[in-house]
């Protein structure tokens, strides 16, 4: 077996939107970086089995059901249906586009790529095993962990069953089911709802709590309960598995409550482990949780000084946008030894429902339980020109705002552009003094048909109240 020498100022581990943002901030101030990335393809859990391929098949399935919900396309003149599988292949097509476009961007920046299994063997010293068998060891002065995660397997349930599909395999899913069992109602288990829901899929969405997205506003989560359930979804609250069981023809799943429930298929999405396995870090002296995920300083820092982490790997907020910048804050910590910035408190929640659902921003429920004197504006989106244009009236804007200073407090949007819309709430709040204040949306002239015009009937929906 064949053994290679290298030296690099840095090394990153896993190629996500967290290593990415490390490796391109530390090679753009000068750095010799070196990406090792398990994968035959670069970009992480977010390019190929997460975000990007979820989302493509999120947006192809929305637009599905939008045509037939269509007046122009209505009394069965054309019905077009569409396959899982059919689907994917446009997820597909995103997913290259983008293992191109980042790829790119390592050449642009000078950024050695390298593919491979990546452990330490010293705080100085990485260990990579290659697919071909090639062992390199790379000296390097600092490290940063991006490696991600992975869906959370029980020990007692059969992975291995070609029924039985994780957030990664369904990708691959090899049956057109007639229904399918989602075991876990989180970000994930909700969107994959909506997804196998507008192909027509019968769906059971079992959730361990006593309501959905239970971090959400609960209007917000109430409205997407009801959304769901309209559209035809079996939600059952307060629910465990008692056992899994996979068939030649279907999928048992029996609860805890008593409950025997039968489908096609079953996607388990309920959690999410760390990638450390591998990386052999209890020879550096880092200790992981028993999820997988490392504790770090404000700066990204582990407890062994020049090793660094970002991302999935060390837990929350989980997000990918948030990862890329945790990756470009780390980089320069590790340059300077500091850094100014820090990621906002105020990190925007998207979610990608059917429809969408975004929020920034305090919750009603936590401004009653902070004893903050709020009030609120509301604009429907069936009463907004574009979404009638549109065909998309199912929705809302919510803006909280203090009752004294009229601060925007919170910003909750469910409705299709929800995670476009959220975005001009979120810089708004990000202001200071009178310039965060509810009345912007009434002095600012929107575009005149636009989604954007909720802002201004949120405000004066609230601003009516105060007066009222």
């Amino acid at each position: 077996m064949s053994q290679t020498k290298t030296q690099f100022d840095a090394v990153v581990i896993g190629s996500g939107p967290g290593g990415e943002g490390a490796a391109m901030q530390l090679a753009k101030s000068g750095c010799s970086v070196v990406m090792i990335e398990k994968h035959s393809s670069i970009g992480g859990g977010c390019t190929h089995w997460g975000t990007i391929p979820s989302k493509a098949l999120r947006h192809s399935v929305s637009r599905l059901i939008e045509y037939h919900s269509n007046p122009l396309f209505s009394n069965d003149r054309i019905q077009r249906g569409l396959t899982f599988a059919e689907i994917l292949k446009h997820a597909q097509g995103v997913i290259r586009k983008q293992v191109n476009l980042r790829s790119s961007f390592y050449n642009r920046n000078g950024v050695t790529v390298i593919h491979g299994v990546a452990s330490f063997e010293s705080e100085s010293c990485i260990k990579v095993v290659q697919d071909d068998g090639v062992e390199e060891y790379i000296e390097t002065r600092q490290v940063v962990i991006a490696s991600g995660s992975r869906p959370y397997h029980p020990e007692d349930v059969d992975f291995s069953h070609p029924r039985i599909y994780d957030s990664d395999t369904v990708l691959a899913l090899e049956h057109e089911p007639r229904s399918i069992i989602i075991y876990g109602a989180g970000v994930v288990g909700c969107e994959y709802a909506s997804i196998f829901r507008g192909l027509g899929v019968k769906v059971d969405l079992i959730n361990t709590r006593d309501r959905l997205l239970s971090f959400l506003d609960a209007e917000i989560s109430d409205a997407l309960s009801y959304h769901l359930r309209n559209s035809g979804v079996v939600i059952r609250h307060n629910e465990e598995y008692e056992s899994i069981e996979g068939t030649d023809d279907n999928v048992v799943m029996k609860t805890k409550s008593g409950k025997r429930i039968v489908a096609d298929c079953l996607l388990f999405a309920n959690g999410r482990s760390g990638n450390i396995e591998e990386l052999q870090v209890d020879k550096v002296g880092l200790k992981p949780n028993y999820r997988g995920q490392l504790e770090v300083s404000k700066l990204y820092q582990t407890s062994t000084d020049n090793i660094y982490a970002v991302g999935d790997i060390i837990g929350y907020p989980s997000l990918a946008s948030a990862a890329y910048d945790q990756g470009r804050i780390c980089a320069t910590a590790m340059l300077s030894g500091d850094c100014a910035q820090r990621l906002k408190s105020d990190i925007p929640t998207g979610i990608y429902t059917i429809p969408e659902i975004s929020s920034v921003g305090k919750t009603e429920e936590e401004l009653t339980e902070q004893r903050v004197p709020y009030e609120v504006g509301r604009a429907q989106f069936k009463h907004l020109a574009r979404a009638q244009i549109s065909n998309m009236a199912v929705g809302s804007l919510k803006i909280l705002f203090h009752q004294e200073t009229k601060e925007v407090l919170g910003i909750h949007c469910f409705g299709e552009r929800a995670a476009e819309i959220i975005h001009i709430g979120q810089a708004i709040m990000e202001q200071k003094g009178e310039a965060n204040t509810i009345e912007y949306f009434v002095s600012t002239t929107f575009n005149y048909p636009t989604m954007a015009e909720a802002y201004r009937v949120a405000a004066l929906n609230g601003l009516n109240r105060l007066r009222g």
